[in-house]
């Protein structure tokens, strides 16, 4: 692949946090565009995620059907959850919430894809695993929002059908189903489920580690 690489190195010279809660951080950092203008850029810090393509044995797709505040509806979804605690090892992140959304474990696990999020104003970044020889496991007693998960299995051929027909809009599971149908078409070989993940964010973590020790 060939590609130009530009050479203006984007100093943050001064930055002032604005709210920092459980899950996110707010910061305003003053940026130092090319011709040394400085422009104020927003940042949202948000934890890492992880996310599951889990597949059954008949070729389904497993997908949740969960509430989302924000947006007042209910999504179709992956298995999917924060990486909220400093040093958890990703791949266990993913094989816990697959456990606790689902009630599945799965023997075969391996790097679908990487996903920034909206690099545009925030670090969420997620890694999307693919899960396959499904057996099922001790599921926990959902809370919240968890207590009112439906799950619905599709074969990939109509994940991807739904997806493209707009009754998949959540970005996770998008990117998750292509990816998995581009993959098997293309015979694209897939990462190990212990690949480095270099653009796993760890701003807010550190946040968090600080004012504990504070």
């Amino acid at each position: 692949m060939s590609e130009q690489v530009g050479k203006h190195t984007f100093e943050t010279v001064s930055s002032e946090t604005v709210y920092s809660g459980a899950i996110l951080a707010l910061r305003l950092d003053q940026v130092v565009m090319p011709g040394g203008k400085v422009a104020e850029r927003e940042v949202v810090e948000h934890h890492g995620a992880v996310a599951v393509v889990a597949v059954d044995d008949a070729g389904d797709v497993v997908l949740i059907r969960q509430y989302r505040h924000p947006i007042g509806t209910r999504l179709l979804e992956l298995p999917a959850g924060l990486i909220d605690v400093e040093g958890e090892d990703p791949l266990a992140a993913a094989r816990r919430e697959l456990a606790e959304e689902t009630g599945l474990a799965a023997a075969r696990w391996s790097v679908l894809v990487d996903v920034a999020l909206s690099p545009g104003f925030t670090d969420e970044a997620l890694r999307i695993y693919l899960a396959e020889g499904l057996t099922a496991t001790d599921r926990p007693d959902p809370e919240l929002e968890e207590a009112d998960i439906a799950l619905v299995r599709l074969p990939v051929a109509e994940a991807v059908r739904a997806a493209l027909a707009g009754e998949i809009v959540n970005a996770t599971a998008v990117a998750g189903v292509l990816a998995l149908a581009t993959a098997r078409a293309t015979g694209a070989a897939l990462r190990a489920a212990e690949a480095p993940w270099p653009g796993q964010p760890t701003a807010l973590l550190r946040r968090q580690a600080a004012q504990r020790e504070s």
